[in-house]
């Protein structure tokens, strides 16, 4: 997921690349396949660490990246540059977009969209978007449910994960989730801990929200954004459990 709202620090970062270096063949060739990337340049929004922007541009799609984290962005220039990749790359909240380009397609990837609770937020998310969209001015927003044994937790969820860095340390993290499924709400505390050894090296806290929409409301949001030819396609997200979606539109 790409950032939103002050989270996805050094760490986040760090743990997310070891965790989830980059996107499979399958979504890559998805996006190839429904951007397009004939037409003219491509944005992503959200674009976080790379997962999707590196591998994509490694296939050759002029693709720019938009991000709010200052470390996410940070090793997605590294990634790039250790490909021997050029992909611009601007730090900007996703609701004040405003960049000197304008693209054929933009897509918002793995359920990032989500990251914003308030629908007004979420609006102007989607019309600084669509203000940077020219002919044939594609959309592709990436969306998931939680699974229903997730919104039906009546506790928090503590969850425990590891990874090993390159460098022979690791990070732990726990996340800690409330679910208030009367307002399709996921909340998560979560505590990153860097170790070297039994050596404490660093410690990160973040909280963040999660939103979730059934398809034909968020279908209904884009079309009051101001797209149309508004669908619902399968994702090429295959998550563990839930339900993953693609909202595709045009301007």
């Amino acid at each position: 997921m790409g950032a939103a709202l002050g989270a996805y620090g050094p760490l986040c970062t760090l743990f997310y690349d070891a965790d989830k270096p980059f996107a499979d063949d399958a979504e890559v060739a998805w996006y190839r396949q429904h951007l397009p990337t004939e037409a003219g340049l491509a944005l992503e929004v959200m674009c976080g660490s790379g997962r999707l922007l590196v591998p994509l541009a490694a296939q050759g799609v002029k693709v720019h990246g938009t991000d709010a984290s200052a470390a996410m962005l940070s090793n997605c220039e590294v990634r790039l540059a250790d490909a021997g990749l050029v992909a611009p790359l601007f730090r900007q909240d996703a609701r004040e977009l405003n960049l000197p380009f304008r693209y054929a397609g933009a897509f918002i990837a793995a359920g990032s969209f989500q990251l914003f609770e308030k629908s007004l937020d979420a609006m102007a998310v989607l019309e600084r978007v669509r203000a940077h969209l020219v002919d044939p001015g594609v959309l592709l927003l990436d969306a998931f449910l939680p699974p229903e044994s997730v919104q039906r937790l009546a506790a928090p969820l503590v969850e425990l994960r590891t990874v090993n860095l390159a460098d022979g340390t690791r990070i732990a993290l726990r996340s800690e989730s409330t679910c208030i499924a009367e307002a399709r709400l996921l909340r998560y505390q979560n505590r990153y801990v860097h170790r070297r050894g039994t050596q404490l090296l660093a410690e990160e806290h973040e909280a963040l929200t999660i939103t979730w929409y059934p398809p034909d409301e968020i279908a209904d949001i884009v079309r009051t954004a101001g797209f149309r030819d508004v669908e619902i396609k399968p994702s090429a997200l295959s998550p563990e459990a839930g339900e993953t979606f693609v909202v595709s539109a045009r301007i």
